[in-house]
Parts: structure tokens; C-alpha cells; sequence
């Protein structure tokens, strides 16, 4: 364990949490993963741990605790393997709650923040549009205000939680004139009137209900939207340091537990009168994928500890996605051939990892996308500025 970013505390919390995941979840994910649907009970279960609110405020049922412990919730989730199932989780308590949280009214965080952290209401975030893509401010769903009204056309897609969340975080243009200084983001029940969810059939994530969404005519109240409007790109831009931060986290763990499996796994398996760990074009291959593993964790537990402080880690973040997504990818394809033949099974755990992890480089920000945004800051010295 690196010492220097987690105390005893941390540990503590790493141990009880891995303990609820191994009786609470573990027994029922391969279920999860051939429905397609995480079962309602277990959002109570993680609410009642106190696992939602992590890094919220008390005064909404929260524990406003340090981001290490965030970094050991998405590391632990990695490590039971469902992509889907963690995405679900992490989905739902940092891309829409962090928005509640951050742009929500007192009155919406009554409302919609306090029983996320309970784990009675599930939420989304929509962003994504089946013709934008990695383009936000290239978004079509509006929102007129008419009255003390506003009425969402449009639609989104590859939505994690999409079908059976109770809310949806929603950026929609308000002036559609003024490019990316038109978007707003609004918060809306999931039975407003004119939402209507399709599930998406996916490659890997199994477990997570990933849908486009349309509204058609969705009216909300005026006091639905969240922070200012027209603010809604710069609030979005913020929050994605965190959110790129949380897929380089994810790819280091799975990357980890990966080689982790793998290593057991030749220590057992004998060909030609020794265990393969003997042989050296497996030993050292292997070492080479840990070195990497173990880099981009270093890099990622820097990038957490600056976020902590309140630092804009946004060029950092986006260095963290790019590059352990691309290794988690590399690492996993190699550790299934470790496995031989048992590693195209079903049954070995490698299979299903390969799906799961080949969406780290396209969620989130694709990586070419992420390539740009690095150039700009690095090579034309840009700056992005926090939304304030």
C-alpha cells in the first residue's frame, strides 16, 4: 500500500468495503451481467454503507470526506469484475450527483441530493447526443422557456443508468445561437411527461443499462435548472478532470487485478515439467505490463492528491485517461493469453474484462479527443479555467 496518501482510516474503509462487495454483490453479478438490470435492493444496501455520500456535504447526509477514499471505491469496484456494474455505481454518485451537488438550489439538493446518498433515488447524467459524440458544444436538445416553464426537445444516448434511474441531469441549449455559451443543465424526474429510455445493446458493460433518451416536449418548472443559464458548458468542462481522473483510477485497478489473477494463475498451470512463471518470455512480459501498471497508478495517486487539495488538474486528468485506459487495454489482452485457452472461457474472468475495459478509451472523452485537448494546452498554451 502507498502509505503516503492512505492512512489507517483509508484501510479500514479499503477492508469493510471489499468485505460488502465480496457478500452483497459478488454473489449475484453474473446474474446482473446476463439480465442486463442491477436489482434495486442493492442501491439500499450501498446508501445504508454510506457509500454514496463519501464526498458529500454532511448537511445532506454526506461525510465530506478526502478524494482517497473515492479512489478506493473505484479500485475495489474494478476488482469484482463487471465493468457494468461499477459504472452503475460511479455513474450515478460522481457524474450526476456531482452536479446536484454542485449547480443544485438548497431546495434541489433536499431533494434529489439527500436520498441519492440514501440510495432512494438513482440519477443520470445526459450529455451525450447520437450526432454529437465527443462534441458537446455541438449539442441539439433545447430548452424554451415559456412562463415560468421550460419545454426539453431533443435526445441523448449512451447513458449509463439511462433506463431505470429516477432522475436525469440534463444539458440542453438555451440559446442555441450563442454555440457553447447557450448550454443550461436542468434536473428532471424520470416521469415527467415525454422521457421515453431504449436500452442499448452493448459489447461489454453487461450489467450497466446504458440508453438513448428522447424528450418530446418535456415541460419542468424554471426553478429545474441548475446554476445559471448559459453556464452549463463551463460546469460540464469542470467536472470532467473528475470524471477522467475516475477512468484512469479504473483502468489502473482492473489492469491490476488483472496481472494479480494472472500471476496466480501461471504459478499453477505447468507446461513442459515447470510452472510458466519459469518462462521468460511470459516472466518478462509480465514484468513489463506491471511496470507500466504501476506507473500510471503512481501518476494517477499525484493526480488524486493535487485534486484533493482543490488544485485544476484538468490537463493531468486528461494525461490520466489517456494513458492507463491504453495500458489497462494493453495489459488485458496480454493477460488473457497468459491464460491460453482458458482465457477466451467464459467461466476464466479475462473474457469478460477484455469487453469491459476496451471502453476505457472511448467513454468519457475518446482518446483522440483527449490527444487534442493536451496539444492545445501544451503545445498552443492553452488555459481552461474553472467555472466560478
Amino acid at each position: 500500500m502507498n502509505n503516503m496518501y492512505f492512512t489507517e482510516e483509508h484501510e479500514l474503509f479499503r477492508q469493510s468495503f471489499k468485505e460488502f462487495l465480496q457478500k452483497e454483490v459478488v454473489p449475484h453479478i453474473d446474474k446482473w451481467e446476463e439480465t442486463g438490470t442491477v436489482e434495486r435492493f442493492i442501491w439500499k444496501k450501498f446508501g445504508d454503507m454510506g457509500i454514496f455520500g463519501l464526498v458529500y456535504p454532511e448537511a445532506y447526509g454526506g461525510m465530506g470526506l478526502d478524494t482517497f477514499y473515492t479512489v478506493i471505491l473505484l479500485e475495489e469496484l474494478q476488482k469484482i469484475n463487471s465493468g457494468g456494474f461499477a459504472a452503475n455505481i460511479w455513474a450515478h454518485t460522481y457524474l450526476a450527483m456531482t452536479h446536484v451537488n454542485a449547480e443544485g438550489s438548497h431546495e434541489i439538493k433536499e431533494k434529489y441530493l439527500k436520498p441519492s446518498i440514501t440510495g432512494d433515488k438513482i440519477g443520470c447524467l445526459c450529455i451525450t447526443e447520437p450526432f454529437g459524440g465527443s462534441d458537446v458544444a455541438g449539442m441539439r436538445t433545447t430548452a424554451v422557456k415559456e412562463g415560468g416553464s421550460y419545454i426539453i426537445n431533443g435526445s441523448k444516448t449512451f447513458i449509463t443508468n439511462g433506463v431505470y434511474s429516477d432522475y436525469l441531469v440534463v444539458a440542453a441549449k438555451t440559446n442555441p445561437e450563442l454555440g457553447n455559451k447557450g448550454i443550461s443543465i436542468f434536473i428532471m424526474d424520470r416521469d415527467t411527461p415525454g422521457i421515453s429510455a431504449t436500452k442499448l445493446d452493448k459489447l461489454g458493460w453487461r450489467a450497466s443499462d446504458t440508453a438513448e433518451i428522447a424528450f418530446d416536449n418535456v415541460k419542468i418548472p424554471a426553478s429545474n435548472l441548475m446554476g445559471e443559464e448559459g453556464k452549463g458548458f463551463p460546469y460540464i468542462m469542470q467536472h470532467f478532470a473528475l470524471e477522467r481522473l475516475i477512468m484512469g483510477v479504473n483502468a489502473h485497478a482492473r489492469a491490476e487485478y488483472a496481472l494479480n489473477y494472472a500471476k496466480q494463475y501461471m504459478s499453477e498451470r505447468k507446461a513442459f515439467g515447470q510452472t510458466i512463471d519459469k518462462f521468460q518470455a511470459l516472466r518478462h512480459k509480465f514484468a513489463e505490463l506491471y511496470a507500466d501498471m504501476t506507473m500510471c497508478k503512481t501518476f494517477n495517486y499525484t493526480v488524486a492528491d493535487r485534486l484533493n487539495k482543490g488544485e485544476y488538474v484538468v490537463k493531468e486528468a486528461t494525461m490520466s485517461k489517456l494513458k492507463s485506459t491504453a495500458m489497462a487495454d494493453e495489459v488485458i489482452y496480454n493477460c488473457l493469453q497468459f491464460l491460453g485457452g482458458y482465457g477466451y472461457m467464459e467461466e476464466y474472468p479475462m473474457a469478460r474484462m477484455l469487453r469491459d475495459s476496451r471502453l476505457g478509451p472511448i467513454g468519457g472523452g475518446t482518446s483522440e479527443i483527449l490527444r487534442e485537448i493536451i496539444a492545445k494546452m501544451v503545445i498552443d498554451e492553452k488555459t481552461y479555467k474553472p467555472a466560478k
